[in-house]
C-alpha cells in the first residue's frame, strides 16, 4: 500500500517492525514527531514511550531499558547528540544494544532549528571519548529511513552496540509516497542470550570479534554493569592483559564486521570517467543529475552510501574502474566526508560540492560541476561551493 509519509514516520515504522518496545526522548526540532508518534504507537500498552526532562535522561533511560531486555530507541538532533555523548560511551563500554536517531539541522550550537544540514557525520563517528568505532547509517529518503532504522536494530542486537541513524531536517519532515510493504527487509535479529544452566559471565567472549551473551538485569542471573574498564565478569580490573582484551574487542567487534555493515547502492556505467558518491539528502539530487547527464550523452557512475562508518572501503575501491578520472561528492556540510574518501581514494582526485547555509544542492549544480572538467581552477582547489 502506497502511503504519503515523512522520514520521521518511516523511522517509527521501521523501529516498530524491528520490535522496538521502549522509547525515551526530549522534544527537539526536527526530531519531535518521532517522540509523539512513539507515544501514540504505545498508547495501547504495546510498549513504553516517555518524554524525559532532557536528552541526558532520555538516553540514560534507554540504556537501563535495553539492559533489562528491551529494544530501545531514542531520537534527537545535533544539540541532543552532544548531550548523549557521555552515555553513548557508557553504552559502548557496557555493550548495550541501542538505536539513536539523529535528525540533523544546520549548526553548530543551536544553529538553525528549521534549516537543513548534515554536519554531524564526523561527530557521529567520534562522539565518545576513546575513539572506538560506532556503526553510523545515513538515510537518503523515507524508504531508506524505514529499512535503515530496522537494520540498525538488527546491528545493535547482533553486536551489542549503540548504532546511530542519520537523517536531515528535509528527510525528517518532508512527505514522500512510499510503499513500505515493498521495501525488502532482512530477517529480524535478536541479541544472543545466555543459557540459564551455565555460570554467567556478562562480558565473556571467545575472540575479540565475538559478542558476549546477554542476560537481563533483574533476571535470575547476576549481571554486573559498569562504565569503567572491567574483566569478563564485569569486575573492575587493572590487569593490562584483560584491559587490552576488552578494548581490542570494542574495536574489533565493529571493524571485523565492516563488510556486513556496508550498505551501498551501485549504479555503474562501464564507460564512465566520473564517479559521483553521495549520501543523505544530496543523494536525490545526485540521482537526478546522473539521469540528466546520461540523457545528454555523458557517461557517469553513481554510488549511494547508506553506511558511513565503518567506511565501506571495499565497495568504494571496487567502484573505481581504471577509467575513473575523478570522484565527485556533494555534501550539505563543509566537505566532511570528502576527506575520508581522500584517505581511501589515493590515485584520483576527490572533488567536493558543498553547501552549508541551510539550502540544498540542486541536480543542476552537480551536473554543471561534472561537465566543467576543463575548469583548471576548480580542479586545482577541488571544491565547489554552491551559491546561497
Amino acid at each position: 500500500m502506497r502511503e504519503f509519509i515523512t522520514g520521521n514516520q518511516a523511522v517509527v515504522r521501521g523501529a516498530l517492525r524491528a520490535g522496538c518496545n521502549y522509547f525515551a526522548g526530549y522534544p527537539i526540532t526536527p526530531a519531535s514527531s518521532i517522540l509523539s508518534d512513539m507515544v501514540n504507537a504505545f498508547a495501547a500498552g504495546a510498549g513504553i514511550a516517555i518524554q524525559t526532562e532532557d536528552e541526558i535522561a532520555a538516553i540514560g533511560q534507554c540504556i537501563g531499558a535495553a539492559m533489562t531486555g528491551a529494544k530501545a530507541l531514542t531520537a534527537s538532533s545535533g544539540p541532543g547528540l552532544s548531550l548523549y555523548s557521555e552515555n553513548i560511551g557508557l553504552a559502548q563500554m557496557g555493550e548495550v544494544p541501542l538505536v539513536i536517531v539523529n535528525c540533523q539541522r544546520m549548526g553548530p550550537a543551536t544553529g538553525g532549528a528549521t534549516a537543513t544540514g548534515e554536519g554531524d557525520v564526523l561527530f557521529a563517528r567520534h562522539v565518545t571519548a576513546g575513539g572506538y568505532p560506532l556503526p553510523v547509517l545515513a538515510a537518503a529518503d523515507a524508504a531508506s529511513a524505514y529499512w535503515l532504522t530496522y537494520e540498525a536494530f538488527n546491528i545493535a542486537e547482533r553486536l551489542r552496540t549503540p548504532v546511530i541513524v542519520l537523517l536531515s531536517k528535509d528527510i525528517s519532515l518532508t512527505r514522500q509516497t512510499v510503499d513500505l510493504a515493498a521495501v525488502p527487509l532482512s530477517q529480524r535479529t535478536d541479541r544472543p542470550v545466555a543459557s540459564l544452566d551455565a555460570t554467567y559471565q556478562p562480558y565473556n567472549i571467545t575472540g575479540p570479534d565475538d559478542t558476549p551473551l546477554f542476560s537481563p538485569i533483574g533476571g535470575s542471573q547476576l549481571v554486573r554493569f559498569t562504565g569503567s574498564i572491567h574483566d569478563e565478569n564485569g569486575l573492575l580490573t587493572t590487569d593490562r592483559t584483560k584491559i587490552s582484551r576488552k578494548l581490542t574487542h570494542l574495536r574489533d567487534k565493529i571493524m571485523s564486521h565492516g563488510e556486513i555493515l556496508a550498505y551501498v547502492e551501485w549504479d555503474c556505467d562501464a564507460d564512465a570517467t566520473t564517479l559521483i558518491i553521495s549520501y543523505g539528502l544530496a543523494d536525490g539530487a545526485a540521482r537526478d543529475a546522473v539521469k540528466a547527464l546520461r540523457a545528454g550523452g555523458a557517461a557517469v557512475s553513481h554510488m549511494t552510501l547508506y553506511s558511513l562508518w565503518p567506511v565501506p572501503e571495499r565497495a568504494i575501491t571496487d567502484a573505481l574502474s581504471p577509467r575513473i578520472e575523478r570522484v565527485v561528492i556533494p555534501e550539505l556540510n563543509i566537505g566532511l566526508y570528502a576527506d575520508e574518501l581522500r584517505r581511501v581514494i589515493r590515485h584520483v582526485p576527490v572533488q567536493s560540492i558543498v553547501r552549508f547555509d541551510g539550502g540544498v544542492i540542486s541536480p543542476q549544480v552537480i551536473g554543471e560541476h561534472v561537465t566543467c572538467i576543463g575548469d583548471l581552477a576548480m580542479q586545482a582547489r577541488e571544491v565547489c561551493a554552491c551559491p546561497s
